[in-house]
Formats: structure tokens, sequence, C-alpha cells
């Protein structure tokens, strides 16, 4: 069985830090991009960022300078270092992990409520 299960959600103040982590198994995790997306009510879904079976990283424009992607591949585990949140930064935060060959959507964790507020 495949899973991916998220946490390090939480309620934090705007301006605090939170780090969340997404452990795999049942996946040959090293070949396996990871990626962080999250969804706000009444929003889309959409990409906050990824990293590559390679390592190279991908951030939205929104999160830069504040969120840090990385991966552990001893651990079977990606994490998702957040700084400086904003209240609009408030979502469910989901993992997500495939194989780029595969042209597949790969697998989804189950997601982690993520509140910033005051």
């Amino acid at each position: 069985q495949v899973q991916l299960v998220e946490s390090g959600g939480g309620l934090v103040q705007p301006g605090g830090s939170l780090r969340l982590s997404c452990a795999a198994s049942g996946i040959i995790f090293s070949i396996y991009d990871m990626g962080w997306y999250r969804q706000a009510p009444g929003k889309q879904r959409e990409l906050v960022a990824r990293i590559s079976s390679g390592a190279n990283t991908n951030y939205a424009d929104s999160v830069k300078g504040r969120f840090t992607i990385s991966r552990d591949n001893a651990k079977n585990t990606v994490y998702l270092q957040m700084n400086s949140l904003k209240p609009e930064d408030t979502a469910v935060y989901y993992c997500n992990g495939r194989v780029v060959a595969t042209n597949l959507v790969g697998y989804w964790g189950q997601g982690t409520q993520v509140t910033v507020s005051s």
C-alpha cells in the first residue's frame, strides 16, 4: 500500500513559522518528484513548492523567500519549512509524489490544516 502521511499543521500567528512533514511508504522514494499543494476555502488547489528526484526546487511566487522545501531520502520524507507566515497562507496543505516520466498524477496525502491567525 502506498501512503503519504502528513504532519505538522496547526495554528500559528502571523509572522510565525511551521514545518510540515510528509512521510512516504510503499514507493521507491528517491525516484519520485515531491510537491506541496494547498487549497483554501472557495479557492482552487495550487502548487506551493516542488522538489525533483534530483533535488531541484521550484516555488510559487507568493511563497518565494519564505518557504523552503527539502527532502531526506534516507527517511523517505519531504519537508516544507514555512517562515514569515501570513493569513493568506491559511489552507489545507497536501503532499504529492509522482514519477514524472510516467505522466501519471501520482499519489496524494490526506492533507493537513494550516491556520495563520492572531
